[in-house]
């Protein structure tokens, strides 16, 4: 069936992770804490019971002043699980290289706050972006900072986000000579973002070396949920995105939505579990407790060789269109 936990070193890690990025959000998601919070939690108390309890988080989630909201929802959901139900999450954060997190010890104030705010150790603390196009001589100090929280004990392993396949070996190399092994590489992945699947791309890298891919986006910011058409779409930045770009995508759902039924499923389940077909962990960005139902139903079925491949071929002119992540190294 495939719902059974990964083990990463030391971490289980679910194979459908819960992305937060939304949680605090006010510019692309419209958070109003009075009215999100009671459902945020409602949902992480959903995700729990549904058997997703890899959450992935980052310091700088939250718009504005209400950056870290989404590390204190997470820390208030585990506070309410009884000890034997908090054991059995696993929780990765990113940290944020700001200009001012300079050296060795940049990111020892923002590991305490995280650690403060989620109530608990960090089990994968990750590098939110690389510094090499702006200060690339902050990047290793930054990295050996991240080493020191695991040797310290305040997190169990270190992973990266938003690396390209060169940059990826390097750091998977000066941290395999400083005895703390990388564990995991977070990046952009969707059938409509399919660079890191390409010949030496980072998918690439990380089979060759034993590193696991975390997709984020799998669902492309929702226009693969198969919810959204072009006269019903969202407000706002994403509403032009999706304008512009769901005509072009009509044959392409339509088959998602064809699979979707033989599964008993969705579009949107049919969008992760392509994501995991290449072997990596998906983390859609749930907000909804509807959004959990159709997750789990994910967890327990899995697509086909014969489907991948086909989703492979019917997206292949539509493998690029996300734009990507200005922060995105080579």
């Amino acid at each position: 069936m495939g719902g059974e936990d990964q083990r990463w070193g030391t971490l289980a890690v679910a194979p459908i992770g819960v992305g937060t990025w939304s949680w605090g959000n006010r510019l692309l998601w419209n958070y109003v804490p009075q009215r999100d919070d009671p459902l945020l939690l409602h949902t992480f108390q959903a995700c729990i019971k549904a058997g997703l309890t890899f959450f992935d988080t980052a310091d700088s989630y939250g718009t504005g002043k209400l950056q870290g909201r989404s590390e204190s929802l997470l820390g208030q959901g585990l506070s309410r699980l009884p000890p034997g139900q908090r054991q059995r999450v696993t929780v990765a954060t990113k940290l944020a290289p700001y200009p001012w997190r300079l050296g060795r010890h940049g990111f020892c104030k923002a590991a305490a706050a995280s650690r403060q705010r989620l109530g608990r150790p960090i089990d994968l603390v990750q590098l939110h972006w690389s510094t090499a196009r702006y200060a690339p001589w902050q990047e290793t100090p930054l990295l050996q900072g991240l080493v020191d929280q695991v040797r310290l004990g305040g997190a169990k392993a270190v992973g990266l986000s938003n690396l390209g396949p060169r940059r990826l070996r390097r750091v998977a190399g000066w941290m395999a000579d400083a005895g703390v092994p990388l564990r995991s590489v977070q990046v952009q992945f969707s059938l409509l973002s399919q660079q890191p699947r390409q010949p030496g791309g980072v998918l690439e890298v990380c089979q060759e070396l034993g590193i696991r891919l975390i997709a984020y986006s799998p669902l492309a910011l929702g226009l693969l949920a198969g919810q959204y058409t072009v006269k019903h779409s969202p407000s706002g930045f994403r509403g032009l995105l999706f304008a512009r770009l769901l005509p072009r995508l009509e044959p392409l759902l339509t088959l998602m939505g064809e699979m979707a039924a033989d599964h008993g499923s969705t579009p949107a389940g049919v969008a992760v579990n392509w994501c995991r077909a290449h072997g990596t962990v998906p983390i859609p960005g749930l907000r909804h407790q509807r959004h959990v139902h159709v997750m789990e139903q994910a967890l327990g079925w899995m697509l086909s060789a014969h489907e991948r491949q086909t989703l492979d071929q019917a997206s292949r002119n539509l493998a690029t269109l996300m734009p990507q992540n200005p922060f995105q190294s080579a």
